[in-house]
């Protein structure tokens, strides 16, 4: 049954959720979420009469979410175990429901699941232990190394572990080993103090986590049934008369798909009239391009009664719907609404004068259902009613023949959100019939998605086109330096949700981007606001070559892991870098004061040049330690000259931030004047080291302490221009994934 949006249902669902232990926060969320909360009441009621434990109910909600459509006939045997405490883990029930995803409605033997869940199954403390003992023992060097930021693997030896004790024994044996932690064990890299322009340099390691991926994520594909196995009932479709269509696949229309596609799983999204890509969008074809294959099908929906040219008007329409009557040209000749469906084609119809409406059950109590027309015939087995229509719709509307849109298409395997509908549809003309999972629109923070908001932005000339970085737009995006990975990544990661109320936070993506770049992608120095240096006590004109890592981890003997930088006794730091009064958190060069300069030499100030105005700072001097046994805490990067009197490599960096200031600017009567002034940022002059002089349009590089950057297709030879992707900082991982 649908779940109706009425308040004293909310209420009696809000309290129902409470009752079996979710927090109130995710109670709500989920009363909002129609399609979860039909899901959940009815997993409630088959599996406790009242409430129960937390962790129980958290599982139920879990199998709410993700259990597998195409298994519904199992979910009672799974809940049965649940509710007996038999699957009391999270990773038994992400087990478990990958194993019925597998097995779809097919039969399946007990000790099967049984044994894919780990039931009963139990880990003693001594089996932790040893596991914990054998992981250390065979990372004994590497946890030396990277100390309490070592990454173990104990979790993989053990899956149906209890996470508690095997955090505590992993806790106890680093103790063992380590000892107490250090200020060091403790410090993250990622934290910046206000006012602290440089930073301390701290090996990057992760720490230690027994979490263990599930299997669908791992492959998130899982949630895919298998091609073979879509014979099943999609839908059921109720009419006035008391009759029920059940939608589904016959064996002949499976097994002409299967010869089609080679057995594969072929995804789309259903696509907009018109618009721009961006983030919410998935691949697209033109309809133009289906234009005579869709005309066809138009043409037998007539043909076989189940569609006619009607000239009501949009008010007629909605009177006659309103009083459950049906068109008075509903019962016209087949032949009649052919030759009118070929003039409208043909242009001969005034424009809004005729519409191709399917025949509809216009006498059906369920307002949803007024579009379908009555059909005896069924097929395929009964199942409960699992998805109900949500609004009403119109089969083509012909205007000009430009205008001509189908709203669905069999041929390329497009995925609607109105199942019913579409299923019917399907049936109507025996077309295959393909899966259809229902998703709610990507919204997220500081941007907006209309695509007549994204026109307006680009024809106003708000930005710089539809490929401006600053855009949501997937060319924006590509431009910006964002890779499909990560997209897919952050696609990924929000998950499946109807859920329209829910806008996802830029942190979010931001964070998957960074995890993507973070690990592709080589770095490099670049200063934005040079600072003169002048090493006094290094000879003019000499010139030390560095070593310098492209990569964290970078070995030794690997020659391509490292590049060249010339040290010479004229270097550039940021201007953000130095100030005239020191301070115990600040970690940059003062008067008196020294810092490392990353990969070469520690440096201490030694005198500040300033300008007439004896505020301006132009030139600081400068000794170096080449013993390199000053032990700063500031760790700075930097740019030297190449060769005496000559500018290190110029180039243009464009810092893209926020383009709104509000989290949704949409919502904002005036929301232009929501656009964030600093969303673009053009520094012209700025030092680079000379590995970037050969990088090529699209080529990624960390500016270490800076961000992420990408060459833009504005480069020249003479004139390299980068544009900052994202920066380093990251709080979506701080408040949690």
């Amino acid at each position: 049954m649908p779940v109706k949006d009425e308040s004293p249902d909310k209420e009696k669902y809000l309290d129902l959720f409470l009752k079996i232990g979710l927090d109130e926060r995710t109670a709500r969320n989920t009363v909002a979420n129609s399609k979860v909360t039909a899901n959940l009441v009815s997993v409630i009621h088959k599996a406790v009469t009242e409430g129960c434990r937390r962790t129980v109910g958290n599982l139920l909600y879990t199998v709410a979410k993700k259990y597998p459509a195409n298994a519904l006939v199992h979910r009672p045997t799974l809940l049965q175990y649940i509710v007996s405490s038999k699957i009391k883990t999270t990773a038994q029930l992400e087990a478990g429901l990958s194993f019925f995803v597998a097995t779809a409605s097919d039969d399946f033997k007990l000790d099967a699941l049984e044994e894919a869940c780990g039931v009963g199954v139990e880990v003693s403390a001594e089996d932790i232990e040893q596991a914990v003992n054998d992981v250390f023992e065979e990372n004994k060097n590497l946890i030396l190394e990277k100390r309490y930021r070592t990454n173990g693997h104990v979790r993989k030896r053990h899956p149906w572990a209890d996470l508690k004790s095997l955090k505590q024994f992993v806790d106890a044996k680093f103790y063992d080993l380590l000892g107490e932690r250090t200020a060091a064990d403790n410090e993250k890299t990622s934290k910046k103090k206000k006012d602290n322009p440089a930073e301390v340099e701290v090996k990057t390691v992760a720490v230690v986590s027994p979490e263990q991926q599930s299997e669908e994520e791992l492959n998130p594909f899982l949630i895919f049934p298998r091609p073979q196995e879509n014979f099943k009932v999609h839908t059921e479709v109720f009419f006035s008369d008391g009759s029920v269509l059940r939608c589904c696949n016959t064996k002949e229309l499976l097994e002409k798909h299967l010869n089609a596609t080679g057995g594969k799983v072929l995804t789309r999204f259903p696509p907009e009239p018109n618009g721009y890509l961006h983030i919410g969008h998935a691949k697209i074809t033109y309809t133009s391009d289906y234009f005579q294959e869709l005309y066809n099908l138009a043409v037998e929906l007539i043909r076989r009664g189940r569609a006619y040219v009607d000239h009501q008007t949009p008010d007629e329409i909605k009177e006659y719907r309103e009083k459950k009557m049906n068109s008075p040209w509903r019962d016209r000749p087949v032949a009649e609404s052919l030759k009118l469906f070929d003039d409208m084609r043909k242009g001969l119809i005034e424009e809004g004068k005729a519409t191709l409406r399917m025949k509809q059950d216009m006498q059906n109590d369920n307002y949803n259902i007024l579009l379908l027309i009555h059909m005896p015939e069924t097929s395929g087995l009964s199942i409960p009613v699992m998805i109900m229509l949500t609004a009403l719709w119109i089969l083509l509307r012909i205007l000009h023949i430009r205008y001509v849109v189908f709203a669905f298409d069999s041929f390329v395997h497009l995925f609607e959100t109105r199942p019913a509908s579409y299923y019917w549809l399907l049936h109507a003309l025996s077309l295959y019939q393909p899966y259809v999972w229902e998703y709610s629109r990507l919204n997220v923070t500081n941007t907006v998605m209309s695509k007549r908001k994204l026109n307006r932005l680009v024809t106003d000339k708000w930005v710089d086109g539809w490929d401006d970085p600053c855009l949501m737009t997937l060319a924006g995006l590509r431009r910006r330096g964002v890779t499909s990975t990560s997209i897919n990544a952050f696609v990924r990661g929000v998950g499946i949700t109807r859920s329209d109320n829910s806008t996802i936070n830029l942190d979010r993506l931001e964070y998957h981007i960074r995890e993507e770049l973070n690990k592709t992608v080589p770095r490099a120095m670049v200063v934005l606001h040079p600072l003169k240096v002048v090493i006094t006590n290094l000879e003019a004109g000499s010139i030390i070559d560095l070593d310098v890592k492209k990569w964290p981890e970078a070995q030794s003997d690997d020659a391509s892991a490292f590049y060249k930088v010339p040290f010479s006794n004229t270097v550039y730091i940021e201007h953000s870098d130095f100030r005239m009064k020191d301070s115990k958190d600040y970690y940059g060069l003062a008067p008196g004061k020294s810092v490392l300069l990353r990969y070469a030499f520690p440096i201490k100030c030694t005198e500040v040049i300033l300008s007439d105005d004896k505020e301006t700072i132009l030139e600081i001097r400068a000794e170096y330690d080449p013993s390199k046994k000053t032990k700063p805490k500031g760790v700075l990067h930097w740019v030297a000259e190449p060769s005496p009197g000559v500018d290190p490599l110029r180039v243009e960096v464009r810092l893209f931030d926020k383009l709104f200031l509000s989290e949704n600017p949409a919502e904002l009567d005036d929301w232009l004047a929501d656009l964030n002034p600093q969303s673009k940022v053009v520094i012209s002059s700025a030092y680079a080291v000379p590995l970037l002089k050969n990088a090529a349009v699209g080529d990624r590089f960390q500016f270490e302490r800076l961000g992420f950057f990408v060459l833009d297709r504005d480069s020249t030879p003479e004139k390299l221009v980068f544009n900052r992707t994202v920066t380093l900082r990251d709080s979506y991982s701080k408040g949690g994934k």
